[in-house]
């Protein structure tokens, strides 16, 4: 498995959400491994994009989409749940993060089914906190450089092309027409 280099991660955001559909997320887990295939992503920017939590200034909870391209920016969301982004940008953007909304499991799915307390291989990882819960990806993952081989990491995946689908973003109120959610079926 090649793990995704930094330069992936220095194009525009929202190439890199389109680029990262098929590519593999890989969740070390003391012996365990839990590997699954990337089939939605959606990107966010900074000063030209208002639902990102980067528009309007720099604040501790979103310095990551500030930083090093390449590394994990994990955010807690409704007082429960986390979400898992990767951040990406094109340089002469000041911020950008891509959030894995959904992976189809490949490995260690016995895993990822009791951290989810479900059997439904198409429910345990099909939404952002799923996923997360799936993973065990919590703020311990925040910062984590995802283009070497640790805790958590990204890979090259499936190799066949595929057709993307385009659409609104999920659950924002601003920026809507921005159609930067992006699916696969796999």
């Amino acid at each position: 498995m090649n793990i995704l280099p930094r330069e992936f991660y220095l194009q525009n955001t929202v190439t890199v959400a389109k680029k990262l559909l098929g590519k593999k997320i890989v969740r070390n887990l003391g012996e365990h491994k839990i590997i699954g295939i990337i089939t939605e992503t959606e990107a966010y920017r900074h000063k030209d994009d208002p639902a990102s939590h980067a528009f309007r200034r720099k604040t501790e909870r979103n310095r990551a989409m500030f930083e090093q391209v390449g590394r994990a920016y994990v955010y807690f969301t409704y007082g429960m749940y986390y979400c898992f982004n990767v951040v990406a940008r094109d340089p002469k953007f000041e911020a950008g993060a891509v959030l894995i909304r959904a992976i189809k499991p490949e490995l260690g799915i016995k895993i990822m089914e009791k951290n989810r307390k479900i059997t439904d291989i198409r429910k345990l990882a099909n939404g952002p906190a799923k996923l997360t819960q799936a993973f065990q990806i919590t703020k311990d993952q925040y910062g984590v450089d995802l283009t070497k081989k640790s805790e958590v990491f990204i890979t090259e995946g499936i190799q066949e092309s595929k057709k993307i689908i385009s659409s609104p973003r999920i659950g924002i109120k601003q920026a809507t027409e921005k159609r930067w959610n992006f699916k696969i079926k796999i």
